[in-house]
């Protein structure tokens, strides 16, 4: 099942996406956004009243939102592929190392990611994410696919220069962090290290690595994550980048304005975006 937020008739939604179209659950099921549905344990509910209903709207016809427009939280593993720890001359971390992105950084597929007015060094980081359906804290790493509503593609745009003296600024420009374009349900992936993840830009492939590289597993960053934070439905974690990133590169390869960046992360599908640069 591939659940999506989105923008129809002039109305934030959220519903299934099927072959034919998307099916829009807001009203039929009473909830505002797909977090709330989350919240709810609404997944079955979820299922029960796509499977029964033709789809509302054409693919073509709306413009996708974040997955998840509204998280609490968004969680990014750095450095957790041992070929991006390799180029970027980093020791492996002793345990997951985790930075906060802000919800306003985010951007849906098929939207604008913005390069910022203060930087020219406009970098890469294709990644897997998991989307949480089920809270918690103390969970432990054999139960914390349990937890987990599905899986979907995040960039993970980082802006070099201002991230060198501060991970936090550099990883926190607005529309920066497109996210989707829809989440799969656990149903279809039942193991997230069978992933096959694909960065291009420009048509051009800059990363790709099967995701069972990952130095930390799915599980494992979920239960970290779990011991310094509550875990609550709709957070989104955002896995690690592999090698292939531009500011690694001689000469660096910065994004710029009319590019399109492509993740493809397989059994999920595509998340294309375009890059502009900020408005005056």
């Amino acid at each position: 099942m591939k659940l999506a937020s989105y923008m129809a008739d002039g109305q934030a939604c959220f519903g299934v996406v099927t072959d034919n179209g998307v099916v829009t659950l807001n009203q039929r099921l009473g909830y505002a956004s797909l977090r709330d549905a989350l919240t709810t344990g609404g997944l079955a509910e979820i299922r029960k009243a796509a499977n029964a209903t033709k789809p509302d709207h054409k693919r073509a016809d709306v413009k996708w939102l974040p997955v998840i427009p509204n998280p609490e939280k968004i969680l990014c593993a750095g450095i957790n592929y041992r070929s991006h720890a390799a180029e970027t001359g980093r020791e492996l971390p002793k345990q997951p190392s985790m930075f906060i992105r802000l919800a306003n950084t985010l951007t849906g597929h098929d939207g604008e990611m913005v390069r910022p007015a203060v930087s020219q060094s406009f970098d890469f980081e294709g990644e897997l994410a998991v989307v949480i359906a089920r809270g918690g804290r103390h969970i432990p790493v054999e139960r914390a696919l349990d937890h987990v509503a599905g899986y979907t593609c995040f960039v993970d745009g980082s802006v070099r220069d201002y991230q060198k003296f501060s991970v936090t600024s550099g990883k926190n420009f607005p529309a920066t962090g497109p996210l989707g374009p829809w989440i799969v349900t656990t149903d279809e992936i039942t193991d997230p290290a069978r992933l096959m993840l694909t960065t291009r830009l420009n048509g051009q492939e800059v990363q790709k690595s099967a995701t069972d590289l990952l130095i930390y597993s799915v599980p494992q960053i979920i239960a970290f994550c779990s011991e310094f934070t509550p875990l609550v439905p709709g957070d989104v974690i955002a896995t690690g980048t592999p090698e292939g990133v531009g500011h690694r590169r001689n000469p660096p390869l910065w994004m710029k304005p009319g590019d399109v960046l492509e993740v493809e992360i397989s059994g999920i599908g595509t998340l294309r975006n375009r890059v502009v640069d900020e408005k005056a």
